[in-house]
Formats: C-alpha cells, sequence, structure tokens
C-alpha cells in the first residue's frame, strides 16, 4: 500500500535519491523550510545519564507538548557510553574498520532513544523512537566523521500528523550507500540543528549540563557572567577557538539556515542563552567572551626556501591527510631561506610529521619541530569591528602578567594569541578583568584607559 503524502512536504524543496524517494536537500541558505511550530529539542549524555534523568528529560518533552508543540527530541548516548563502547572495541581491535566502529557507536544513541520513549509512554503520551536512518538523515560516506547531505523527514512529519513525540537517535544517519554512519564527537547538536532546518521548527533547543553560554569558562574564571545573547558570528568564534558548549557544525548550520538555537539547562527553569542573528538596531557589546584551547600543537619548519609555490606545497599536502591548519606566521626571509610556524590539532601531529619527512627531500628545509606545549587564548565580539584598540589591550594585559605572545591572528571579531600552556588559564582570567566581562559590556573609554 502506498504511502500517504503529507502535504507539507510539498513545502519543502526535494529531489530524488539512491533509495528511489524524496527527501529534503539543506544544501543551501536559499532552500529553507517554511517556519513551522515545531519544537527541536536535544539532550546530551549528562541529561539522559540514568533512569531519573531519563523520567526528567520525558517530563520536559511532555511538557512542550502539553504547550501545544509537535517535539521532536534528539538525544546523545548516556554518560559515558560512547567512551565505553571505543574501549570495548580497543578490547577486540588496535585498528577496527571504520564501518564496524560506526556500527557499533550508533547503538549509544538509539539505547537513549528507546528508553526516553518508553518513559514518554508512562506519561500517558504516544512516542515513537528513531534512528538516524529511520529519520531520513542522509550523510555522505566518510566513516566516523560523516557530514550530512540531506533531510527526507516524511516519516518524522507522518508521526507528528498521528499526534506523536518523536525520538531520534543522534550522531548518526545512513550514507548513501546505506551504511550507518556517524558524525563525531558532538554529533547529536548537529542533528538537531539539521532536523529543525529541514523542519522549519520555530526553535531548537539544546540541553545540557550548563544553564547557558558563559564569557568564559566558569571553572577557570567563577566570576564569569551568562550571557542572555550572543551572536552566531561570535559563537562560531568562541567554538572554534575552543569552547565545549557546542559543536561547531551546528552553529555553522543554525546560522546558514536562520534556526533559532536556544542553550539551556536540563536541571533548572533558567532560560538559557539565545544563539542567533545579530540584531542591527541594539548596540552591540565590544566583547562578549573570551576561551582557550588546550588541544593545540604548533609546527615549525625551519630554513624553508623562500620560493614561490615552496608554502604552497606544503599546506597543499597537508590538506590532502585532512590536517586543519589554523594560525599561521612566516618570519622575513634571510639568505633566501624561512621559517614558518603553524598551528594543527595534536592530534594530528603524527600526520603532520609524516607529510613533512616525506617532503624534506623534496622541498630542501633542514629541520621541523613539533611543540604540544602550547595554547591560544582568544578574544570574541563583534564590536571590535567598530572598536580600534582592543588588540592592544589584549596584548598589554598579557604583558602585565609576563605571558609572551608566539603568535597573533585576528579577524574582524576575534584576536588569538598562542601562548604556553602554562599561562592558559591565568591569561584567561586576566582578560575577562581587564574587559570587565563580569559586569557587562565594557565602554569605548575603558578600552583607552
Amino acid at each position: 500500500m502506498a504511502e500517504k503524502e503529507d502535504p507539507r512536504q510539498e513545502k519543502l524543496p526535494a529531489t530524488e535519491d539512491a533509495f528511489g524517494s524524496q527527501y529534503v536537500i539543506i544544501g543551501g541558505p536559499e532552500q529553507k523550510a517554511e517556519r513551522t511550530n515545531i519544537i527541536v529539542m536535544k539532550f546530551g549524555g549528562t541529561s539522559v545519564a540514568d533512569a531519573t534523568c531519563m523520567k526528567r528529560v520525558a517530563q520536559r518533552i511532555v511538557e512542550a507538548r502539553r504547550q501545544g508543540h509537535p517535539v521532536v527530541a534528539v538525544v546523545s548516548a548516556r554518560g559515558d557510553t560512547t567512551d565505553e563502547l571505543i574501549e570495548l572495541a580497543k578490547e577486540i581491535s588496535e585498528n577496527p574498520p571504520a564501518r564496524e566502529m560506526d556500527m557499533l557507536l550508533s547503538t549509544g544513541e538509539r539505547i537513549s532513544a528507546a528508553l526516553v520513549a518508553m518513559a514518554i509512554h508512562e506519561l500517558g503520551y504516544e512516542a515513537i523512537s528513531l534512528t538516524g536512518s529511520q529519520a531520513g538523515i542522509v550523510t555522505d560516506t566518510v566513516h566516523t566523521r560523516a557530514k550530512i547531505l540531506d533531510i527526507r523527514p516524511h516519516r518524522i512529519l507522518r508521526a507528528l500528523e498521528e499526534g506523536k513525540i518523536v525520538l531520534v537517535a543522534g550522531f548518526q544517519g545512513v550514507s548513501t550507500t546505506q551504511d550507518v554512519t556517524t558524525l563525531g564527537r558532538g554529533g547529536s547538536d548537529t542533528t538537531a540543528v539539521a532536523l529543525a532546518a529541514a523542519l522549519g521548527a520555530e526553535a531548537c533547543i539544546i540541553y545540557t549540563d550548563v544553564d547557558g553560554v558563559y564569557t568564559a569558562d566558569p571553572r577557570v574564571v567563577p566570576d564569569a557572567r551568562k550571557l542572555d545573547f550572543i551572536s552566531n558570528d561570535e559563537m562560531l568564534e568562541l567554538t572554534a577557538s575552543g569552547a565545549k558548549v557546542m559543536m561547531l557544525r551546528s552553529i555553522e548550520l543554525a546560522r546558514r539556515f536562520n534556526v533559532p538555537l536556544w542553550v539551556r539547562s536540563s536541571f533548572t527553569d533558567d532560560p538559557g542563552t539565545l544563539i542567533g542573528q545579530e540584531e542591527r538596531s541594539m548596540e552591540q557589546a565590544i566583547v562578549s567572551g573570551v576561551t582557550y584551547a588546550l588541544d593545540d600543537a604548533k609546527v615549525t619548519i625551519h630554513d624553508l626556501p623562500d620560493k614561490v609555490g615552496v608554502a604552497a606545497r606544503v599546506f597543499t599536502a597537508l590538506a590532502k591527510t585532512n590536517v586543519n591548519v589554523d594560525v599561521i606566521i612566516q618570519n622575513v626571509s634571510e639568505d633566501g631561506k624561512a621559517d614558518i610556524s603553524f598551528t594543527v590539532a595534536e592530534a594530528d601531529l603524527s600526520k603532520v610529521a609524516g607529510v613533512l619527512d616525506g617532503l624534506q627531500d623534496e622541498l630542501g628545509f633542514s629541520s621541523f619541530d613539533l611543540d604540544k606545549d602550547v595554547a591560544k587564548v582568544t578574544l570574541v565580539g563583534a564590536g571590535m569591528k567598530t572598536y580600534p584598540g582592543i588588540a592592544a589591550k589584549m596584548f598589554e594585559t598579557l604583558a602585565e602578567n609576563n605571558i609572551n605572545i608566539e603568535m597573533i591572528s585576528t579577524s574582524s571579531i576575534k584576536i588569538s594569541c598562542v601562548i604556553r600552556k602554562e599561562h592558559a588559564e591565568t591569561a584567561v582570567r586576566a582578560i575577562h578583568a581587564a574587559f570587565k566581562l563580569h559586569e557587562g559590556m565594557i565602554t569605548r573609554e575603558e578600552v583607552f584607559s
């Protein structure tokens, strides 16, 4: 018997896929679903850590349903389940196949989805749990770090039409070759935002173990202030620079499709932080937050011939091994040779060493250094675009605390400094105090005072 076509599906751009059915393309900002009153709620691992937590999550979901919203809830694996599954795989194989790792790791979220659905049934509401593939999440074929290509939410929409609450296992999808894939660490955030974009949801609410986005890590800066609002661009910079509240790709999707995104606590009723489009009509804070990353490393290539195309050869070779390069500096050429330094993720150092070993004879550089003992401290604020002197105050603050800056990277809304790892927390506290982030908006006069 043919499935009944959902009338709302006609509002969504669609095409034919390898499965012989239509699905929603989320490939461009012009292809957005019309806004609906659907709410997408995402609950992290700590929010579903045990039976008590899951019952609390079920009550939150049911409360949203009682308020008249069709609800789609995305859940992560419970607590340390993913880490435990990884350890289990290591007991069997030192180098397990990526495809089988995806089959294994995707089970954690499926367990959570089924259990929360059971808890909702206990509250007297109908719920259905879906895997990523059943929910219509189509990805590329890269195992363990797949990217979402398309969403075909027919089954979700049909369940909502029937009055059901839909639970979706986060962090996973199905590839164009019909294999189970996972999206990498934090992938449930991406699942939730992608679904919200495809469904035209009224909002996507990320429930976690913190009650919003702060001006700094409260564990490092006790007087850090929770933000009521932060722009997508600022949140992108904070996340890329070390903030762990959200996954980078989820923020990119929210900005691209203008999805209203809230970060709230699973354990309180605090309204949390809204992440959204910058309000041009409002006076923008000069700086919004300071963050740091301890998982960067610095690579320096010594005596690299200063010739056209040499640097391109180095970074092209790194890109081919999926090494992402962040900050780059090159010193002044002497005797036709120069040193180039750049930062990468510490986890990629072995790849970098392999690439540079292979290039040394070809390019003729003398040596290279790998330095794990660095940290990146970043100051972020959309107001920087119109206020000079921010960089000078940041550098002055670090100098007053006897912290040497080794590398600098800037954009219109952020300044990053690479320093010694041992000074990272001191630097964050000093910068946070210097810009009075605990109080609110620093004035232009205070920047120059």
